[in-house]
């Protein structure tokens, strides 16, 4: 699988608990965090679900 570094580029004030409880899952928690991932079937649907606050690029 194939590394990809996701980036928080916005806040999760007034965002459903469910994006939130995203966003720490995958290790972001601040703006401008990044976090160095494998790509795999569950990180891609947890980008998917909150692909407005994060942005991505490959490793």
């Amino acid at each position: 699988m194939a590394k990809v570094i996701i980036t928080q580029v916005k806040s999760t004030i007034d965002r459903p608990e469910r994006q939130k409880r995203t966003i720490k899952a995958l290790g972001l928690g601040k703006i401008n965090r990044s976090v160095e991932v494998e790509n795999t079937p569950q990180i891609a649907g947890m980008i998917n679900k909150v692909n407005h606050l994060v942005s991505v690029k490959e490793a």
